[in-house]
């Protein structure tokens, strides 16, 4: 089956005869399922849906909605209008809430939305459902793409594929309709937003570029309303950053109401209070939050390389898309009528049940092929504090990419491995994601072990990183699970900070890679000098340690233009002593030594010296310190 797990309704779906179709979750017919769980306060039990939904004006402590907010998200990330009226245990970083007596992660209270949807289908079906293919936001980061196949594990449901909410939906579209072109596909739902453009040719629905907001949704338009109400009511400002009490909860779900009326009616009754359409299209809040969601199709746009007008067609996601203001807008902005004959309510799971589908081996077409994307860069950290960069933002995935790097010390026997999101050039400025050490490594002179770092993304976008140490074959691996999620500040910050600074980022880039390249050169040098001071000519050593002197002042300084050219000047004063050096160890290893024998002592005498190679390989001690940013193989 394909499941919708969304922030206001979730609904499960299935193909039949070629064709997908919402099961229904309720004993009426209707095939949503509110995303609400009560915990009874005396039995702890839970109960799902619309009898939840029931109870939260009751009690809004011990009845979770809108629980997609809190996936894979830090307590310490969520405001206090996010943390709405739920008290939390203070045990850990990860969100607990205190309902029905016990504390419950948000991956439990969406194990038993996918449990009540499981319990519905298999209803329907009279027989078990074991598999599914499960949707998420394009925007949504590791920590919540593991967080949701955490919950459907809990749930007891093998998760076959993550896939994104705008992919699906486009599957759906672009199945039915058997299309080739290039679309948008604009995502507004209970409490998530984003936008995707895929290009459709002969079956490959491949990802230009997305952009999202994973804290906007219906649920900000609600709370605008209630503020309109209050405000009519008391005659004065109301601070929404209070907590949500019983009397506001319910008055949220009356707003929310209201505000499906107001896309068909001109007019709704909200505790007493009259909202004219046109009040709610007036409301500065509500202006914002749709101008927020033009303003990330605008960035998708210029990721993708295209305007409006090379589109298309624009298909419409989530129930937010019915609101007249929202589709108005997004005419405007694309400049044609958005697609809407399939119900934005149930695209997704019907895309998800496709998918599904075809994963089961079901479908008849097997020549269909999904290609998302990472939405930020994904890198690791190099001496310097820089980031190298191996899976660039927007890469079609599931994707793989391998660098060979090397080690910057003597007798350097382990390796940090630190892994970066984010588009800046330093990792001050980009989030740290894991980090974990590659051990037993051959304590080499600088620059000779080869280590293989691996970024693997698989298919539901959860990132795999791997070490390996090409000689001997020692690996280290980790799959990033970082503790919480992006928020939205944070996402925008990432992106825009990125060319806002794109150009000082990228001098002080050079200046620190200038700096590690120098503090190497240097240390060569220094160590020849040290090794091989009898193959010196006289005034030669003053020379060098001149011109040592100079990079290392350079060093010090801002300009990444005058260390290259210390630099140059110390290789050119020292190319004739370390070519004698050269010389000197490879007559020495001439000497009774075998062919291999010989190209060892080459590369090593190439780089520090044999009699400094011969003493670091002794040593016992651990060095451990960053790749360096050097090709191995340089």
């Amino acid at each position: 089956v394909g499941i919708d797990l969304g922030t206001t309704h979730s609904l499960v779906a299935r193909v039949v005869g070629g064709k997908p179709e919402c099961m229904p979750a309720d004993d009426e017919g209707g095939r949503l399922l509110p995303s609400v769980v009560h915990f009874d306060p005396q039995t702890g039990l839970p109960t799902v849906g619309k009898a939840a939904k029931e109870l939260a004006a009751r009690f809004p402590k011990d009845t979770i909605v809108s629980v997609k907010r809190f996936m894979g998200r830090n307590l310490a990330d969520l405001d206090v209008r996010a943390r709405g009226p739920y008290e939390f245990a203070e045990e850990g970083s990860v969100p607990r809430f205190l309902a029905g007596g016990k504390a419950v992660t948000a991956v439990e209270v969406s194990a038993e939305i996918l449990k009540g949807l499981r319990r519905r289908a298999e209803g329907f079906l009279q027989e078990k459902l074991e598999r599914a293919v499960i949707t998420v936001p394009a925007y949504f980061d590791d920590a919540q793409r593991q967080a949701t196949k955490d919950a459907g594990r809990l749930a007891g449901i093998e998760v076959l594929r993550i896939i994104n909410e705008p992919t699906a939906a486009a599957l759906a579209y672009g199945l039915d309709k058997q299309v080739n072109g290039k679309f948008a596909v604009y995502d507004l739902g209970g409490g998530t937003f984003d936008v995707s453009i895929l290009a459709l040719d002969s079956g490959v629905f491949q990802v230009l570029a997305t952009k999202g907001d994973t804290a906007l949704g219906g649920d900000d338009f609600d709370r605008a309303i209630v503020r309109f109400v209050l405000e009519k009511k008391l005659g004065r400002p109301v601070d929404w950053s209070q907590d949500v009490g019983e009397g506001q909860r319910a008055l949220l779900y009356a707003a929310r109401a209201a505000k499906e009326r107001l896309t068909t009616a001109e007019s709704a009754e909200v505790e007493g209070v009259t909202l004219t359409r046109d009040d709610f299209e007036q409301l500065s809040e509500v202006k914002q939050l749709v101008e927020r969601t033009i303003r990330i199709a605008r960035l998708a746009m210029m990721d993708a390389k295209l305007k409006p007008s090379d589109l298309d067609g624009i298909v419409l996601v989530g129930g937010m898309t019915r609101v007249p203001l929202v589709r108005r807008e997004v005419e405007a902005f694309f400049g044609r009528p958005p697609l809407a004959d399939i119900d934005p309510d149930q695209v997704v799971a019907l895309g998800a049940a496709v998918q599904a589908d075809l994963l089961a081996g079901a479908g008849p077409r097997d020549d269909v092929l999904l290609l998302d994307v990472t939405p930020l860069s994904l890198g690791l950290e190099t001496m310097g504090g820089v980031v190298e960069k191996l899976v660039p933002r927007n890469s079609t995935v599931p994707t793989s990419a391998a660098q060979v790097f090397t080690t910057f010390k003597d007798g350097q026997n382990a390796m940090d491995v630190h892994v970066l999101q984010g588009e800046r050039e330093l990792v001050q400025d980009c989030r740290s994601l894991a980090r974990f050490r590659l051990s037993k490594i051959p304590p080499l002179a600088a620059g000779l072990a080869r280590i293989q770092v691996t970024f693997a993304i698989d298919a539901d976008g959860i990132l795999h990183v791997s070490a390996k140490e090409l000689s001997t074959g020692v690996e280290q691996s980790i799959t990033v699970k970082p503790s919480h999620g992006l928020t939205d500040e944070e996402v925008e910050r990432m992106l825009i900070d990125s060319i806002d600074h794109a150009e000082e980022d990228v001098a002080r880039r050079l200046l620190q890679e200038s700096r590690v390249e120098a503090e190497r050169i240097l240390n060569e040098a220094r160590k020849r000098v040290a090794d091989h001071a009898f193959l010196l000519q006289p005034g030669e050593k003053e020379h060098l340690v001149a011109a040592m002197a100079e990079l290392s002042g350079a060093v010090q300084g801002e300009d990444y233009k005058r260390v290259l050219a210390r630099q140059q000047e110390l290789i050119v004063a020292s190319n004739p002593f370390a070519e004698r050096v050269m010389d000197y160890e490879i007559d020495r290893a001439v000497k009774g030594r075998n062919a291999e024998d010989l190209a060892l002592a080459t590369e090593a005498a190439d780089s520090v010296g044999m009699k400094h190679l011969r003493e670091q390989m002794q040593k016992e001690s651990a060095v451990s310190d960053l790749p360096s940013t050097r090709k191995a193989d340089s």
